[in-house]
């Protein structure tokens, strides 16, 4: 700092500036051998000084690769081999003593490993030392499978080993990992004593108790994995950079003849065993279902037919009222409307995986009655979870969520009890709670109001689904909103629109008072081609110099308007996710980014807007 008079080095100091001198000398060295292709013995040693020195210089790894296959190639006889083998092993070994989890040095003796030429025996005694230091060192256990594979041991006797280091300490996170991976390869061949899955199942289970019974804080072991009229294209609205899409549609034909608004349809969609649909984490669909729902035509109206779209809309309370003849007509149509999910799959094997998770929760529940552990609490939230998606899934009558409040309550727990971790628990409570607005037809009337005038003449979309104020952090039961026209998310925490866009008939949409950071947060909403009304007011849009959001938006302008006239080089995303909706009204006051530059953007990408925070625009 200005002022202030340098300190003489420190003895340590100056022993720490003399060490990295001599580093980078080695570096600067081995550089030089690697470009010039120099490998004489010389050369070599240089670099088993410095991989030695710093395990972590991938580039001496390289070298030594390279300075091995050269120097092999010139050895004289079998006694020459055998010396340069044992000389890179010790020389890796060296390294692992002095980093035990560099990966360079794994790498590099996988490498010398996998040429075949020495013996593997004497890895496994290697592994013994390395793993008594720290039994929980995964690249260990990494190079434990691939010397394992290259003996050709048996994965029952892999098995049995994990026993032995969980008993040793069953916090093991990797040895539970290793077990687990094993185990799944055991049941998905079918080796004997392994080819009936709940047997098999049902007593790892008991290891499990075990292990949570002896201490209930701890987290390697609570982890569990439940293994479980035309043809039409389907199309992803969006794909994203792994090639997975979050919502698909499709388009159904009716008969010709005329429609009206009375005339609803069964719609039944089968789905076949495919090898081409997966989930986002890989897992193959792997056996047939079918779904069905009521629908009815003619129930909406378009612009310039009444519809919300040809005014300006004012979300004031007083705008909204309760009809309840109307709502209780809807709410026998929305309740028509619920997915209903029926598969093939074994009823037997799906009764066994309801059993042995009703015993899960009643194990947990006993449990947290003895010890206030959160990671109890949030292993019961899961089973808690998983037992009412199954039940809606297999059930043959309709299930209701009957865990919701039971979750919702220790979801409170623990963000009490964990706040460091308060955001994951809260976006789980959010979601928890939607569940709670669709769980039955009445608690989902208490947030359906009609917008605009009480009329002889009612509209269906001018129902308002208003979810706000409910300190919601994520939005979710996208299944449950399809039908939603008009929709109210005002006075929440939520900073992402993700989902959103699979609500394809929305037309109006209230963001106001959220969390927002910038405009790419908003990206979804692109593919929203019915959305006439948005209000993002009052977020927090502009407030942040910097935003990791708008680098998952990839930008066809270089971040750069290029609309002339309007140099916008910090507000490209707003071109971006608005440039082609159709939007009448936007209301984007009380954002930080706000401004006549923006304002001006905004009326040239957006031919149709009328009302721009609720003045007309010219």
């Amino acid at each position: 700092m200005h002022g202030q008079p340098r300190k003489p080095l420190e003895p340590e100091d100056a022993a720490t500036i003399q060490k990295a001198a001599n580093l980078r000398a080695l570096q600067t060295q081995l550089l030089h051998n690697h470009h010039n292709k120099i490998y004489n013995e010389e050369a070599v040693d240089l670099s088993t000084r410095l991989v030695e020195t710093n395990p972590e210089f991938y580039t001496a790894w390289n070298y030594r690769k390279l300075a091995f296959e050269h120097n092999i190639i010139s050895a004289v006889d079998q006694d020459a081999v055998r010396l340069i083998l044992n000389e890179e092993l010790r020389v890796v070994e060296n390294a692992l003593r002095r980093n035990v989890k560099s990966y360079g040095a794994w790498h590099h003796r996988k490498w010398v490993l996998a040429k075949g030429l020495s013996s593997t025996y004497h890895e496994f005694r290697l592994l013994d030392g390395f793993q008594k230091l720290d039994s929980r060192n995964f690249h260990a256990w990494n190079y434990r499978r691939f010397v394992a594979a290259l003996q050709n041991v048996s994965e029952e006797v892999e098995l049995k080993h994990t026993t032995e280091m969980i008993d040793t300490n069953f916090s093991n996170y990797s040895a539970w990992h290793n077990r687990s991976a094993i185990l799944s390869h055991l049941l998905k061949q079918g080796v004997h004593g392994f080819d009936s899955k709940e047997k098999a199942l049902a007593e790892e289970y008991e290891v499990v108790h075990q292990a949570i019974f002896t201490d209930p804080d701890d987290q390697s072991d609570i982890k569990f994995t439940f293994v479980k009229n035309e043809d039409v294209i389907w199309k992803p609205l969006s794909t994203k950079n792994l090639g997975y899409a979050d919502a698909w549609v499709t388009y159904l034909k009716f008969p010709d003849e005329k429609n009206s608004s009375s005339d609803t349809y069964q719609v039944e969609v089968s789905v076949g065993h495919s090898q081409g649909i997966i989930s986002s984490s890989g897992s193959n669909y792997s056996f047939p279902s079918q779904f069905s729902f009521t629908t009815r035509l003619g129930i909406g109206k378009r612009d310039g037919e009444g519809g919300v779209g040809v005014e300006k809309v004012v979300w004031t309370d007083n705008n909204f009222h309760t009809d309840l003849p109307f709502l209780e007509e809807l709410s026998h149509m929305l309740s028509s409307n619920r997915i209903r999910v029926i598969t093939d799959q074994n009823p037997t094997a799906s009764t066994w995986q309801i059993e042995t998770i009703v015993k899960e929760i009643a194990l947990f529940r006993e449990l947290l009655l003895e010890v206030n552990c959160k990671i109890g609490k949030l292993t019961l939230v899961r089973l808690l979870v998983a037992h009412d998606a199954m039940m809606s899934y297999h059930a043959s009558f309709a299930y209701k969520k009957v865990n919701t409040e039971e979750i919702l309550e220790l979801l409170s727990d623990l963000m009490k009890l964990d706040p460091s971790h308060s955001r994951y628990y809260k976006d789980g409570h959010s979601l928890a709670l939607l569940e709670k607005v669709f769980l039955s037809r009445k608690s989902l009337m208490k947030h359906c109001l009609y917008y605009g005038e009480s009329t002889s003449s009612y509209s269906h979309d001018r129902v308002c689904l208003r979810l706000n104020n409910m300190s919601l952090s994520r939005i979710g039961s996208f299944e449950n909103l399809l039908w939603v026209r008009m929709l109210d998310l005002s006075h929440n925490e939520l900073q992402t629109t993700e989902g959103l866009e699979a609500l394809q008939l929305l037309s109006c949409l209230n963001l106001s008072y959220n969390k927002f950071r910038s405009f790419t947060a908003l990206e979804p909403l692109r593919l929203l081609q019915s959305l006439s009304v948005l209000d993002i007011s009052y977020n927090e849009i502009g407030l942040h110099p910097i935003d990791t959001t708008s680098y998952l938006c990839a930008s066809p302008l270089s971040h750069k308007s290029n609309i002339e006239g309007i140099g916008m080089s910090d507000c490209w995303e707003a071109e971006v996710v608005f440039k082609g909706l159709q939007l009448k009204q936007l209301d984007v006051a009380g954002c930080a980014i706000n401004g006549d530059k923006l304002r001006s953007l905004l009326v040239k990408v957006l031919p149709n807007l009328k009302w721009l925070d609720g003045e007309v625009v010219n």
